[in-house]
């Protein structure tokens, strides 16, 4: 009996080790897409480099991305609704200038993807690929000249719209919670016009962010797939920036492909009450933290960098983010499911995903879940390829 004891803990200690060894080399193998990070926006707020280390700062930088086995990683261009005319393009326009800049001074470690030719340079390079991805139409102004432009210096998606509708197609935000600032919902004749454009310069329609009405009059006029660039399940959490099992079905059959963010408040139902109840506590040190600074915004910053523990409580588990994927998958199919994190670009994420360089672990858990290495590597990042070349010219 002894003898049986010391021989299953034997084979219990010497299959754990090959358990990490699987994931990691699986990984290491599969080409890792991520479509949505916001590293340029907080670099520009923040005075910081990407070939810096900046472990505590920010969730990104060259490094760590180089850690995390990310092979692609689409930069997002934003600004919010702020920028308006005359201020948003300008700003889009600056922030591709400094993801140049970065490709520049790393050449020998990235590289830009634009191009299908570029796209087959780049899988062959073992470099980092870089692409761009614009979110927010607010930014070609109601100009097609400008998008042509965008197009030209290397956006190949651009998300219809942020937060904010534009006048030529409205928001799940405005769709759903302020209803009354837009005066007609969906895609107008311009609206149309854009997505035409897109398909005929061989951009990617992103429809995360989307409302409802904007996001079946794309699926109406577009000739080719189209991307949800950072989204989630609606079903597993009713955010309004979620998809409905309507939408996913309607991306398969569009033979798009959804990108999962991790953003614990599109992840997990209960991320929104926790939260709220989080600066009810501390109402009063909020308050006096306004007295100085009444940026809301920027004292709710301060309480969830002093409270990390209790920020790390209402994290939800990695698991979460893979019943996201399953749940889609049950309804399309392995062939329409992808990462977008939204790093840099969101406040709390999943416990066990902290910044880029935690990646490996979305590849362990699709494994305990029994997910084969074929439709993993799909997931990681062929599926987000294969829309990418349906699109491009």
């Amino acid at each position: 009996m002894r003898k049986f004891f010391w021989l299953v803990l034997f084979l219990v200690m010497q299959s754990s080790p090959s358990v990490a060894q699987k994931y990691r080399r699986l990984h290491r193998k599969a080409m890792v897409a991520d479509s949505h990070n916001d590293f340029l926006s907080v670099s520009i707020d923040k005075n910081v480099a990407f070939d810096q280390d900046l472990t505590g700062i920010t969730q990104s930088d060259l490094n760590r991305m180089k850690k995390g086995g990310i092979d692609l990683q689409i930069f997002s261009i934003w600004c919010d609704q702020t920028y308006t005319k005359g201020k948003a393009y300008a700003h889009a326009n600056r922030e591709i200038d400094s993801l140049y800049s970065i490709v520049s001074r790393n050449s020998s470690s990235m590289m830009m993807v634009r191009t299908a030719a570029e796209m087959n340079a780049f899988l062959r390079s073992g470099k980092l690929g870089a692409m761009i991805g614009v979110e927010g139409g607010h930014m070609i102004e109601d100009d097609l000249s400008k998008l042509d432009s965008l197009f030209s210096r290397g956006a190949r998606y651009l998300t219809l719209t942020w937060n904010n509708s534009v006048p030529w197609a409205s928001s799940a935000m405005d769709e759903t919670i302020r209803k009354d600032s837009i005066k007609s919902a969906g895609l107008n004749e311009f609206g149309r016009k854009v997505v035409a454009r897109m398909n005929e310069l061989g951009m990617m329609v992103d429809v995360s962010h989307v409302g409802e009405k904007t996001f079946y009059d794309v699926m109406q006029t577009t000739t080719k797939p189209v991307m949800a660039s950072h989204s989630c399940a609606w079903a597993l959490n009713p955010s309004f920036r979620n998809l409905k099992d309507e939408q996913i079905l309607a991306i398969g059959k569009n033979n798009g492909v959804i990108q999962l963010n991790f953003y614990s408040g599109f992840l997990d139902s209960n991320f929104s009450k926790n939260n709220q109840a989080f600066f009810a506590r501390h109402k009063a040190e909020k308050d006096s933290i306004m007295l100085t600074n009444p940026v809301e915004y920027l004292a709710e910053s301060v309480l969830l960098r002093k409270y990390p523990a209790e920020i790390r409580e209402m994290r939800p588990s990695i698991s979460l983010l893979i019943d996201h994927i399953d749940h889609i998958v049950k309804l399309i199919g392995v062939d329409h499911v992808g990462l977008g994190s939204d790093f840099d670009g969101i406040s709390s994420s999943p416990k066990e995903l902290n910044d880029v360089a935690d990646m490996p672990l979305v590849t362990a858990e699709l494994l305990k879940r029994g997910y084969s290495k074929k439709s993993i590597k799909k997931i990681l990042g062929e599926n987000f390829i294969r829309v990418f070349r349906a699109n491009v010219n």
